[in-house]
């Protein structure tokens, strides 16, 4: 997988040395209350949530969740990408940005790299987003890059039911 670039981003695979960022980001405020609780503590936490993600993500499928850092020193501010979850019937875009990198258009600027790259995939045709009914700043980023409403999706073993989002390509 080639780093994607832009103005002010390298976008690239995550690796295990990633694993202190990663554990910082999981345990943010903001990351558990708008995607989930993915209950990684400590470092060891953090390497098995790369190893059985996105590492195996990008095995399997050839994508994932990727680092997301600044371009002039490779600073580490978030995460986006492609994941393929079997609940839904088509690849889906994330991301998650650090506090103090949000409100900047960093995630604009990342998802939009993402979905250039979806639209290089054979065979992908668009791709899905879910977000949370309250999760107001994803909702309005979502417009930005064309996504649609395309109902709900309940979180299997949750209680939960998210918005989806559908982004097709012409």
């Amino acid at each position: 997988m080639v780093p994607m670039r832009t103005a002010r981003l390298v976008i690239q695979p995550l690796g295990l040395d990633d694993d202190a960022f990663v554990l910082r980001l999981l345990n943010e405020p903001s990351f558990m209350e708008n995607i989930a609780d993915k209950g990684v503590r400590d470092l060891d936490g953090a390497r098995a949530y790369l190893r059985d993600g996105p590492l195996a993500s990008y095995a399997r499928h050839g994508f994932g969740l990727w680092r997301v850092g600044l371009a002039g020193d490779g600073t580490a501010i978030g995460m986006a990408g492609l994941l393929k979850r079997d609940y839904l019937d088509g690849i889906d875009i994330g991301y998650a940005f650090l506090p103090e990198y949000t409100g900047q258009g960093y995630a604009l600027e990342a998802t939009r790299a993402v979905m250039e790259h979806a639209r290089q995939l054979s065979g992908v045709r668009g791709v899905l987003a879910i977000v949370s009914e309250h999760n107001v700043r994803s909702i309005g980023l979502l417009g930005k890059l064309g996504f649609q409403p395309d109902g709900s999706v309940r979180i299997p073993g949750s209680d939960e039911t998210v918005r989806r989002f559908a982004a097709t390509f012409v």
